[in-house]
């Protein structure tokens, strides 16, 4: 059989031969072709955040680590404290612990941070608070002042406690094994050589937690901190993007202010950074001496009412005081916006609380489960049992035993 040449699908044209030709060739024959006027769609035209680099996602792994210590459920840590305190306290009373290194008052940590620990809070707090309100506030010294009333609010707190305290010791105590009334003076007692009894409330056990609970109320100021960059630059977009309005937590700041938000948090954060990385590391040092103030310094019951002032001091502020709307001082992370709100759609709450409880009645919630699957009592699988009594016999089946 004759073999001939395939023809070609499409007809050729005189400007195919050649090189030069095969191009114009090509070009008739395309399916669709780009015109020259008509414009380039892109989309997504919405900011992006720069690439991280190696250095800050360390740094963001350490941040996630100090959270967890620092911003611990201060209510579960509350009752964690209180009940360490009684319990072990308790124990301690009367048991022997074993001598070691924190057992000695004149221990360094004992001596150069616990005795000054309220310096050493502030050497941390106040500058937070100052960095914290003078971003959030937009430079306005109203209210950086007001946030900085807090740490004073605090400072008043610690030495009227402190002052309560010693009067209490010097006042209802008494000097033992003598009856004179002129060494019934705690500073004469003592240099008598005598011993001073009286109810000594810790006030280390006060500082110590305290301390922890303001730690962790003003360093909860960071949760959403890292994400005012991503609100100014969306805000940016917003208002150089033609046709479209604003609805951010930042829509309502000027153009100036939002410049000055955008400069000052980006030279601070790196600052409240480590900050914050020595707030929890302060914190650690805190619940330490605390384990060693439990177990080898007061009584149960001293310790125990040092812990409640502290606690009370803490939720009259922080959870009361501080959350007035108007004659209260501003909590930690208050300011001329919010970035640190989780909001939640309440259409969604509702729809996902009408499914679950659709899936419930389906599957039948009174029914007992385990691992999702349904279990059967006896009383389903067995056959209903009819007393003897109550049968009745079929006339029409013999009795085999008649």
């Amino acid at each position: 059989m004759a073999t001939g040449k395939r023809r070609s699908i499409h007809a050729s044209s005189g400007n195919a031969a050649g090189p030069s030709g095969y191009g114009g060739l090509r070009s008739n024959r395309m399916n669709f072709r780009p015109s020259s006027t008509q414009q380039e769609d892109r989309g997504g035209t919405r900011p992006t955040a720069a690439p991280s680099s190696i250095g800050l996602i360390l740094v963001t792994m350490l941040l996630h680590v100090c959270k967890k210590s620092l911003l611990f459920d201060t209510r579960l840590k509350i009752a964690i404290y209180g009940g360490t305190i009684f319990a072990v306290s308790l124990i301690a009373d009367f048991v022997a612990m074993p001598r070691t290194y924190f057992s000695r008052s004149d221990n360094a940590l004992n001596q150069y941070f616990v005795k000054w620990g309220w310096g050493w809070l502030m050497s941390v707090v106040v500058p937070w608070v100052a960095m914290t309100a003078h971003t959030l506030g937009l430079g306005r010294r109203p209210i950086l002042l007001r946030h900085l009333a807090r740490v004073l609010l605090a400072t008043f707190a610690w030495f009227a406690w402190t002052w309560l305290f010693n009067y209490v010791e010097t006042t209802y105590g008494r000097c033992l094994n003598t009856r004179d009334v002129q060494l019934q003076n705690k500073a004469k007692c003592l240099q008598s050589g005598r011993f001073w009894s009286g109810l000594d409330i810790s006030g280390h056990t006060f500082i110590l937690i305290y301390s922890s609970l303001i730690l962790a109320e003003e360093g909860s100021s960071l949760v959403g901190w890292e994400g005012i960059k991503d609100l100014v630059m969306r805000e940016e977009h917003t208002r150089t993007t033609p046709n479209e309005s604003s609805t951010g937590p930042l829509r309502n700041l000027s153009d100036g202010d939002l410049e000055f938000l955008k400069k000052v948090h980006g030279t601070l954060t790196p600052y409240l950074r480590g900050l914050f990385v020595a707030m929890t590391l302060q914190q650690l040092l805190w619940d330490i001496m605390l384990v060693s103030t439990v177990l080898y310094y007061h009584i149960m019951i001293e310790k125990f009412l040092g812990g409640v002032a502290a606690v009370i001091t803490w939720y009259v502020t922080y959870q009361w005081w501080f959350k007035l709307p108007k004659i209260g001082l501003p909590a930690p992370g208050d300011g001329l916006f919010k970035y640190n709100e989780v909001r939640t759609n309440p259409e969604n709450t509702a729809a996902g609380n009408s499914a679950r409880t659709r899936r419930s009645t389906l599957n039948g919630s009174n029914q007992p489960r385990f691992m999702g699957m349904p279990i059967r009592t006896m009383q389903e699988t067995m056959p209903e049992q009819i007393p003897p009594s109550n049968r009745q016999s079929d006339p029409d089946v013999p009795n085999s035993r008649a």
